[in-house]
């Protein structure tokens, strides 16, 4: 398919500005690639516009999944067998990868997980109860993801701690002069989202984390919605945990990564207890395992690590550091267009964001919205995403909400608009 040939594709009566000409990388060609985009929906083409909630897979993260059941599954770490071996190897082959595409100084700072969820959770009952105490403060945004909400009020309410919240602004950025006011002497942990998955804002980590450091603090960065869009270095960024989830980064379901720096690790207590976690055991005393086995308690997710390291190949043959320019190129198609339907309005406007626009139709429930869309092909999301607060700020319950991928192209924005035209004429 001629790439130039599609990219002046737009539909005149958008009057959209020439924003997709000279895209960074080629969608037509790599959409082949993902075998669930070729299907039809309702009879239409699909359009798939929820890859913030889950992306896409493509042939090699299938394939290499299917590999391991077929050929290669065994139990980790146990077994001299053939399969036992090559197995074990493949899983902390895995683990190697995803040090070298995070940038971390050693592979035991990589701790498998199932979700980026979990991994936070893993640190709250980890280093959390054993750093925060009565009185102590941690600091999340206003915009995070109930991932990072959630098991911070689990702890401060346990312990008597208390949560403070970093506020945004109308544009959907953070403050960072009330982030610098709120750290303080009872301050012991930020958590904070790199990329917000309601509004898109590319938050200034790198910036927040030495602000942090400079007070002495320690900063979790959740980064589900980050590392699918962007080249992520957390030396550089001199994060003290992050975290991220495979199926958001064309990886599988089930998967998910903790990066702790080594001597935090070394220094926390186990999660959960089990196989393969353990140095010895006896009804007496049990001795633990050195990180990250020490938060891998029994059989892990063996599959998942496989398939994870082969999306991690697949991106970053495509080349990573493309998808920001080639997001950016249809989030600008997606935002001049939507904004050009009456009564259509986007929150989330940071001058610094991912390809997530988040919307509402004046006098359409987003799922209302939603299902009309879907009757057209085009699959985007409905809800409060997770992120209640979020809307509470804005003063309203839930939006539509359409997220880019690698795969998508103008015509999958135009096909969007298409399907918002007809939604907003039945509803007037």
């Amino acid at each position: 398919m001629n790439l130039e040939a599609n990219m002046i594709a737009t539909p005149q009566r958008f009057q959209l500005s020439a924003v997709t000409e000279g895209m960074a990388i080629n969608p037509y060609a790599i959409r082949r690639d993902f075998p669930a985009l070729q299907q039809s929906v309702h009879g239409k083409p699909l359009v798939y516009l929820d890859t913030a909630a889950t992306a896409q897979k493509p042939n090699a993260v299938i394939d290499a999944v299917a590999h391991f059941y077929r050929h290669d599954c065994a139990n980790v770490h146990r077994a001299v067998h053939a399969l036992g071996e090559r197995a074990s190897a493949q899983y902390e082959a895995a683990r190697k990868k995803v040090q070298s595409f995070l940038g971390a100084q050693h592979s035991e700072e990589i701790v498998f997980v199932r979700s980026t969820t979990e991994a936070i959770n893993l640190v709250a009952n980890t280093f959390g109860r054993s750093h925060i105490q009565a009185g102590d403060e941690i600091i999340v945004s206003e915009m995070e993801h109930h991932s990072n909400i959630v098991p911070w009020q689990l702890l401060t309410q346990s312990v008597g701690a208390s949560l403070l919240v970093i506020p945004f602004n109308e544009q959907g950025e953070l403050d960072l002069d009330a982030y610098a006011t709120l750290l303080g002497e009872k301050t012991r942990l930020v958590a904070i989202g790199h990329v917000s998955n309601a509004l898109g804002t590319i938050n200034p980590i790198a910036q927040m984390i030495e602000i942090a450091h400079d007070r002495g603090i320690p900063v979790l960065v959740d980064g589900a919605q980050a590392v699918a869009h962007m080249s992520v270095n957390v030396r550089e960024l001199d994060c003290d945990f992050y975290a991220f989830s495979g199926h958001k980064l064309y990886g599988p379901t089930g998967i998910g990564v903790l990066y702790g720096k080594r001597e935090i690790l070394a220094s926390m207590p186990p999660y959960q207890g089990g196989g393969d976690m353990i140095a010895n055991v006896t009804f007496e005393k049990t001795t633990y395992a050195d990180p990250p086995q020490r938060f891998e308690a029994g059989t892990p997710n063996v599959a998942g690590a496989i398939g994870l390291s082969a999306a991690i190949d697949y991106v970053t043959h495509l080349g990573i550091g493309g998808f920001a320019e080639h997001e950016d190129i249809l989030l600008r198609r997606a935002t001049e267009a939507i904004t050009s339907i009456p009564g259509c309005r986007i929150y989330g406007q940071a001058s610094a964001k991912v390809g997530v626009v988040s919307f509402t139709l004046d006098g359409v429930h987003p799922h209302d919205l939603a299902t009309i869309v879907d009757r057209e092909g085009v699959a985007i999301r409905a809800g409060h995403h997770c992120a209640q607060p979020v809307w509470q700020h804005y003063g309203i319950a839930a939006t539509a909400r359409a997220s880019l991928g690698v795969y998508n192209t103008p015509e999958d924005v135009d096909t969007l608009m298409d399907a918002l035209d007809i939604a907003a004429k039945l509803f007037r």
